[in-house]
């Protein structure tokens, strides 16, 4: 990771030479009914790489949220996009802890104004 490079607003596991590239993945999904991307919104809680498997716990804004599916099959194909070959994709929607407004990211929280 470069010097000027933000860490990633989540825990991240794994090779330093995949970290960049997931993180971007990630960045490429957006939540249409915010229109912000997913990182941003904070709904990603952790990434992890293991020897042939990539994790990813994903949570949304509300059990009730109504873009869940498309949400989740954008990660794992941009996610796909990236992963070396042989590296299975496990993208795993998550309850706990329960999201907040707190995991926004600053420039999320000031496109919402707040």
């Amino acid at each position: 990771m470069t010097q000027d490079a933000c860490p990633a607003p989540y825990p991240y596991q794994g090779p330093d030479a995949l970290r960049a590239p997931i993180e971007a993945a990630l960045h490429r999904v957006v939540d249409p009914e915010v229109a912000m991307t997913i990182v941003d919104v904070g709904l990603i809680y952790g990434v992890s790489v293991e020897k042939d498997r990539l994790q990813v716990l994903i949570t949304m804004t509300s059990a009730a949220c109504p873009v869940t599916d498309l949400i989740l099959e954008e990660v794992e194909t941009e996610l796909d996009r990236v992963a070396p070959p042989g590296l299975r994709i496990d993208v795993e929607l998550v309850w706990a802890p329960a999201w907040t407004t707190d995991r926004m990211s600053p420039r999320a929280k000031a496109f919402m104004g707040w």
